[in-house]
């Protein structure tokens, strides 16, 4: 699950590890620029390429939508700058878990825009979070979690491309050591 151009890496880096993608859930498509042309996220044109089942649903709690997932499956459920509150129904699906790909040093900068809060408050640092996801806004147990710098003069674009491929590599560990069962979730710092 996810929608911008962040959570790319992460899907490509699944799509080339040994698990196998059984379906990609974006936002839908929306309108942009002067002829309000829907364009679709990122994830889609990617998904669609290579051939993965697509949901746009408007509300991840929908009926049909979970209908949709449940049909599909899947052992696990990765979402990465979805964009929305998932429920807590859509979260026990998975057969095994429900993984987020967050970005920053949970639990600072919880919900969205942590990257640019990270900039605004004048961070020296920031990083990735591998968390089980809960019914709470990135309030689940922390999976893995690494430390990334901020440059002095990085700009907001560069360090969105660097975290971005930190949580693809963080998020393969993650699978790695879950199949190897030596994945043990912490619960975060209050």
């Amino acid at each position: 699950m996810g929608t911008p151009e962040f959570a790319l890496p992460a899907l490509k880096a699944l799509m080339e590890s040994l698990n196998q993608v059984v379906g990609v859930v974006t936002q839908p498509d929306r309108p942009k620029g002067r002829g309000r042309k829907l364009i679709p996220s990122p994830i889609k044109v990617l998904a669609e390429k290579a051939g993965i089942d697509v949901l746009q649903p408007e509300k991840a709690r929908s009926p049909d939508f979970l209908s949709q997932v449940r049909d599909l499956a899947p052992d696990l459920l990765i979402a990465a700058a979805y964009g929305q509150i998932l429920p807590q129904e859509l979260l026990d699906i998975p057969r095994i878990i429900s993984i987020n790909v967050h970005g920053s040093l949970l639990p600072k900068y919880r919900g969205a825009a942590p990257i640019q809060w990270a900039i605004i408050q004048g961070e020296a640092e920031t990083g990735i979070t591998i968390m089980k996801m809960d019914a709470g806004l990135d309030t689940g147990p922390m999976l893995l979690q690494k430390a990334l710098s901020i440059g002095p003069k990085e700009t907001f674009g560069e360090l969105y491309e660097r975290m971005a491929g930190l949580g693809a590599s963080l998020l393969v560990q993650a699978l790695d050591e879950l199949q190897k069962g030596t994945l043990k979730p912490k619960p975060q710092p209050e």
